[in-house]
């Protein structure tokens, strides 16, 4: 199975470090957080990665032709400007069989068997993690285990939130209209509208890193030997 992860945008909320870098190649105790994510994937047998590059991508690159790894990794210019869902689009030709698909600043200690054992019983096109964060992004209402709504930030206590790490099939490149579609956005929409995205609920750590302070609050659990995503 692959693994698709999004590491394209230009990451602006935490610009301190992305003038030089891409977002996820910011470094968690010594390492980029796009590493600590592919180790998860790798500690549950897989290992074919694609990554969608765009800003500051031959960053990632380097890294990946200096740092090897037994992991294969393409890594796909997606654009610039690219939204999330057309990112996605654009490496349609590389998969033909169910996949996983994730974001590139997202840590939690997520079972990424259970998560596809899910999947498959579900028999759904599509599986979100849902997660209870500190913040509130990607509000989800659930209901028998399928989302019956989906939200983009909207703030409310106590919820269910788009934790990443979906499970999807082939078919949901049918969703993706181009270049302009959010993946958050139309495509998932319609998928819940059709009760085709089903949600595995996540109760474990999840942390998404926007900003410095997130960042600076992933290195202290690190420091202090708390990194419950830790592999190993």
């Amino acid at each position: 199975m692959k693994a698709i992860i999004l590491a394209g945008g230009y990451g602006t909320r935490i610009s301190e470090e992305t003038k030089l870098k891409p977002k996820p190649m910011i470094e968690i105790g010594g390492k980029p957080i796009l590493w600590h994510i592919m180790k998860r994937y790798s500690f549950y047998g897989i290992n074919d990665f694609i990554i969608c590059c765009g800003y500051k991508g031959d960053k990632i690159k380097e890294y990946f032709l200096e740092n090897k790894e037994s992991w294969n990794v393409s890594c796909i210019d997606t654009g610039l400007e690219t939204m999330t869902g057309g990112r996605l689009k654009r490496v349609q030709k590389l998969v033909n069989d169910t996949f996983c698909f994730t974001y590139g600043d997202t840590l939690n200690d997520l079972n990424i068997k259970k998560l596809i054992e899910f999947h498959k019983e579900m028999k759904t096109l599509a599986t979100i993690t849902a997660c209870i964060p500190p913040e509130k992004y990607g509000i989800l209402e659930i209901n028998q285990k399928k989302v019956t709504s989906f939200k983009e930030k909207i703030s409310r206590k106590d919820t269910w939130v788009n934790g990443g790490f979906f499970v999807l099939e082939p078919e949901i490149f049918d969703y993706i209209k181009n270049d302009l579609t959010i993946w958050e956005k139309e495509p998932l929409e319609k998928l819940t509208e059709i009760k085709e995205l089903s949600a595995y609920q996540h109760h474990g750590f999840y942390q998404h890193m926007d900003t410095m302070k997130e960042k600076e609050f992933l290195n202290k659990l690190w420091n202090k030997g708390e990194a419950k995503w830790k592999i190993g």
